[in-house]
């Protein structure tokens, strides 16, 4: 039997993409267990000599979970309606045998190639005739239409690896195709699902331009918005923003860490096989 060879190279680059990776991530946490002026004083590789949760205590107290939670009121919504409505549209573009459908699936797929930037001044004349201009359903309307696209795209992939026999055996057993749609597309689009999810997710949590735009008030601001807040005229409190970072980032996270494997899984049905 041939031995195999160690890769030191291979080694050698994973360390290094370590460093790249876990550097960040060891400054961001660091710095969010010890007060300002430690942190002036030993710059933001150094561990703290005293330890202290004070940072996430004043975020706490500065406002932040009114931000948290317009950001999971925009989060849950957008997601919902992604998942309302792209199931039944991916659907239909499998299953269309009509020119009508696939014109209307890339006329749809025209999202991808308009970004958020080159239509946010008229969104802003459409969202304030509508009267819904520094609210919550004025920020989550925008962001359900831009991630859509992607989601359809990922979602219809998907659905095409299912196996024509599977539907046919269905429609010969007399399955009508709300039947066919609910007990064996869905079930076995649980990946893409969940990839959608995880993907309007996302938009919605980390959303900035339509936010910014299109609310004003302390009461409409979400997380991107809040972390201003940290800034002031005399200088950037850096522990209290990396405090509310993490804060911000452990919903998302934990999303990924229940999802991630369902997600590869979905990710890589979107060109079909």
């Amino acid at each position: 039997m041939s031995k195999t060879r160690p890769n030191f190279l291979a080694g050698f680059g994973s360390l290094v993409w370590l460093l790249v990776v876990g550097l960040p991530l060891y400054v961001m946490l660091v710095a969010t267990l010890q007060s300002r002026p430690d942190y002036a004083a030993n710059g933001p590789l150094a561990l703290p000599e005293r330890f202290t949760l004070d940072n996430y205590l004043d975020v706490l107290d500065s406002g932040f979970a009114q931000y948290f939670l317009n950001t999971l009121v925009v989060t849950v919504c957008v997601v919902g309606i992604v998942l309302l409505l792209v199931p039944p549209l991916a659907y239909t573009i499998v299953r269309g045998r009509g020119r009508a459908t696939t014109t209307v699936f890339r006329l749809f797929l025209l999202g991808l190639a308009i970004p958020s930037q080159a239509v946010i001044v008229p969104m802003f004349f459409v969202i304030s005739e509508a009267g819904l201009y520094d609210s919550l359903i004025g920020v989550i309307l925008p962001t359900a239409a831009f991630a859509m696209p992607v989601s359809a795209l990922i979602l219809s992939g998907v659905m095409r690896d299912i196996t024509p026999d599977l539907y046919e055996a269905m429609t010969v057993d007399g399955a009508s195709p709300r039947r066919v749609f609910f007990q064996l597309v869905l079930p076995l689009s649980r990946s893409g699902l969940s990839t959608i999810v995880v993907f309007s997710a996302l938009q919605a949590w980390n959303g900035f331009l339509f936010p910014l735009v299109l609310t004003q008030s302390a009461e409409t601001k979400v997380i991107t918005l809040g972390l201003y807040e940290f800034q002031t005229e005399h200088g950037v409190d850096t522990p209290g923003l990396l405090a509310a970072v993490v804060l911000s980032m452990l919903p998302i996270l934990i999303v990924y860490l229940f999802a991630r494997r369902s997600l590869v899984q979905g990710l890589m049905g979107v060109g079909g096989k």
